[in-house]
């Protein structure tokens, strides 16, 4: 006896089924075995009783969904497209399976031949197919109409909330408008919409007209006020939001809490983050993750490895915890044995190929310099994405190896990738630093022609790397060229009037972006200190330092303070430069100390500039710049013997000094000079040229800076070895091997000494060119 026999003589009490199926009592006796048979993942012998079974919808609608539990879509629509009867809800069901399964496109296909075979679709049915990304929401509006459906709230608030997520807001708020009746989810749509286009007082306005309507605020509706906060960055409406939703009982829940913390943390509001955090009663994954992110951003690595560990011992799927956070916070203090900790971890759980556990590997090892592991982990990869490419090439951004940065962006896009924003961010970079303009405008070029020069960050980085090129002109028209600006735009252009000395268009760029209601981060006002450090301007340094820690209570990174003690240096002003250095809540590192060192050998301070060196020779025993530049104020003081013996100090210890050079890009190629240099098939040439223009100098006044020259020589050699030094030969190669009126940009490993600063204004103005020299110290000069 078959099986649909054999229970076709069970007796059932009547339920829902039995109505579905017209009361027929053997479909409904066989459909309770089907059910139980899907149920239990037996989908073969379901298959064979519904074969058995008469044919009706709801026995279909049944095996179809069962397929699609269990992940057999091709028998799924096999079943389907053999189904003699098919209604509103089998359709459906099909349309839903292919959402699901990434087949957008079929679903709605799939809806229209719906249409076609006369099927009339439900509610269900329209929100299901309004719910597809693919949906071409504008083309089925008039379907809905057609329907019947357009007083239907469900279906509008459905219609409405495909208008936001497809970007068109116009349609989106038609629609909101027409609605004979609105609920608290058309009232949220409507507002997400609104906070994802920046049209932060219309989502108020929204929010506003919901609570006078008398609907009360989902869990979403303070997410999205969240979100218009953020976008805002408004901590005081944000802190309003938290007090309607602690009074609002209905909501008490980690998911409106999670979002409580996300806003605290991009507002950077550490404080309430940490007391939020602390009074959850229920914090989950999310809680964590939000938290460690936000300390991670901080530089609070010791609160995030507190955080990871509490993870750990509460018993976190370890698989979710955030071991890209960690890393990058291995790579931000850049401690190897975190980083080598957390990667073990990763080779035991499977996960060091993934994508972006692994490229935070590739991130984090380079970081930490050692790029030999940050290329092994990205051949290691399966998949090398556009991202990996970015993450490595800006690795050797990142320690100075620029050539190889750009060798690697070759072979990406001979690899067949197209670089994104972040990419061409970082290959600007390097293009910067090898003032290699060519490069740069190519990647100029390929921005406009890729469309990513709609993107603020590749206008950024397009606009910071024209600046540090010393293009200060096409700098600006990139800024006046960009549609968007955000405070990164600000502070690249800020940044770019700092390189090129003149700090007090800086400091009206920075007054500017204040007046446009832009809230200034950290990096700000590091390019607004370092315009003035540029520029000797202590008043106005120590004006914004404080601004920057009372008014806008941002804390001083140590970059700050280096641009402070540099400032006050440079000024002579060493009282209020050890003060600072008191006050400072780190220890000076050899980048501080360098540059206190370099501003006593301006003012010939002597006794502060013993400090500095012994501080230096502790720190950075190898850096032969200290024994040089300590020597040198010994010198000029006519102190020979103590000159002497900082020399015999630094040839005793084997160190030795930098040879200076300079570079200069002609025709996309790169030219290298050393000072004196007679390697340049072209130097006698070189050498004339200069020497024309040496006589031109003196006519002019010109008198040679013998203090920058080698000691212990006599005049016509302390003569002889400042005309060539190496950027001064870089340039009389650019006179002789381009057009006139032509802008020459070299660059120099070291710091350009005073005689040269002041020998290539005076070239400049002979030649009627801007010339312009980028070292390791000034920027341009």
């Amino acid at each position: 006896m078959d099986t649909a026999v054999r229970l076709a003589g069970r007796v059932t009490p009547t339920d829902a089924r039995m109505v579905k199926t017209g009361f027929d009592l053997v479909t409904y006796r066989l459909n309770l075995h089907l059910n139980h048979l899907i149920s239990s993942g037996r989908l073969a012998q379901a298959r064979k009783l519904f074969d058995q079974m008469p044919q009706n919808a709801f026995s279909l609608n049944r095996m179809l969904c069962g397929y699609f539990r269990f992940g057999n879509l091709p028998a799924a629509e096999a079943l389907f497209r053999a189904a003699p009867h098919r209604d509103a809800v089998t359709w459906t069901v099909m349309m839903r399976a292919l959402t699901e399964y990434g087949r957008g496109p079929d679903a709605v296909s799939l809806f229209r031949d719906m249409l076609r075979e006369g099927v009339v679709p439900d509610c269900v049915a329209v929100n299901t197919v309004l719910n597809v990304p693919e949906c071409g929401v504008a083309t089925l509006h008039p379907f809905v109409a057609k329907l019947g459906l357009g007083t239907n709230v469900v279906v509008c608030n459905t219609l409405l909330d495909a208008y936001c997520k497809h970007g068109l807001l116009a349609a989106g708020r038609r629609v909101f408008l027409e609605m004979p009746k609105r609920d608290s989810v058309t009232y949220n749509a409507m507002i997400m919409g609104c906070s994802r286009e920046g049209l932060h007082s219309e989502a108020l306005e929204l929010f506003a007209a919901m609570c006078r309507a008398g609907l009360g605020a989902s869990q979403f509706t303070f997410s999205s006020m969240l979100t218009v906060a953020t976008g805002m960055a408004d901590l005081q409406l944000g802190r309003q939001i938290h007090g309607l939703v602690a009074r609002a009982t209905s909501v008490h829940n980690v998911f409106v809490n999670n979002s409580l913390l996300d806003f605290y943390s991009k507002c950077d509001s550490l404080g309430d983050l940490k007391q939020l955090f602390d009074e959850m009663s229920e914090r989950d994954n999310v809680s964590y993750n939000v938290m460690i992110a936000a300390y991670t951003w901080n530089r609070c690595a010791s609160t995030v490895l507190k955080l990871f560990r509490e993870m750990q011992e509460l018993g976190f799927d370890r698989w979710a915890l955030p071991y890209a956070s960690l890393l990058s916070v291995a790579g931000s203090l850049l401690d190897i044995q975190i980083g080598k900790q957390i990667h073990a971890q990763l080779v035991l759980l499977g996960l060091a190929s993934e994508d972006l556990v692994g490229n935070a590997l590739i991130d984090m090892y380079s970081k930490c310099g050692m790029l030999d592991a940050a290329k092994a982990n990205f051949s290691n990869k399966s998949e090398k994405t556009v991202v990996s490419w970015t993450q490595l090439i800006t690795g050797y951004v990142q320690n100075g190896q620029h050539e190889d940065a750009v060798q690697l962006f070759c072979d990406m896009r001979r690899a067949g990738l197209s670089p994104d924003s972040a990419t061409c961010s970082s290959i600007m970079k390097a293009s910067s630093s090898l003032a290699m303009i060519g490069l740069g405008r190519q990647i100029h070029s390929y921005l406009i022609k890729s469309g990513h020069m709609c993107s603020v960050f590749s206008g950024s980085a397009l606009l910071d790397m024209y600046g540090k090129c010393g293009c200060l002109d096409e700098a600006l028209r990139t800024f006046d060229e960009m549609p968007e600006k955000n405070s990164i735009t600000w502070n690249a252009v800020i940044s770019a009037y700092a390189q090129y000395g003149q700090a007090k268009n800086a400091i009206r760029m920075f007054e500017s972006m204040l007046h446009c209601g832009l809230y200034p981060d950290p990096v700000t006002f590091l390019s607004v200190l370092g315009a003035c450090s540029h520029n000797g301007l202590a008043e106005d340094c120590m004006k914004y330092f404080d601004l920057m820690k009372h008014h806008y209570c941002i804390s001083p990174w140590k970059e700050h303070y280096s641009c402070v003690i540099d400032t006050l240096g440079r000024a002579g002003c060493f009282e209020e430069l050890q003060k600072v250095l008191g006050e400072m809540p780190f220890e000076a590192d050899p980048i501080i100390w360098s540059s206190i060192l370099h501003s006593c050998k301006i003012h010939g301070n002597q006794d502060l500039a013993t400090v500095a060196a012994e501080k230096l020779f502790s720190m950075a025993p190898t850096d032969a710049t200290t024994y040089v530049i300590l020597s040198n104020i010994y010198a000029k003081a006519g102190q020979w013997e103590d000159a002497a013996r900082v020399k015999k100090i630094m040839r005793d210890r084997g160190v030795r000094k930098e040879s200076g050079s300079s570079w200069v890009e002609i025709k996309q190629k790169i030219y290298s000079f050393s000072s004196n240099d007679h390697t340049n098939p072209m130097i006698a040439e070189i050498k004339e040229e200069l020497e024309r223009l040496y006589k031109e100098m003196e006519k002019l006044g010109y008198e040679p800076d013998t203090s920058c020259a080698l000691h212990l020589v006599d005049d016509e050699l302390k003569l002889e070895s400042l005309k060539y030094h190496s950027e001064r030969l870089a340039i009389g190669f650019a006179l002789i091997n381009t057009p006139p009126g032509t802008p020459i940009r070299v660059m120099k490993n070291l710091t350009a000494c005073l005689d040269c600063h002041a020998a290539i204004k005076m070239i400049s103005k002979i030649v009627n060119r801007d010339i312009i020299v980028r070292d390791s110290r000034r920027g341009n000069v």
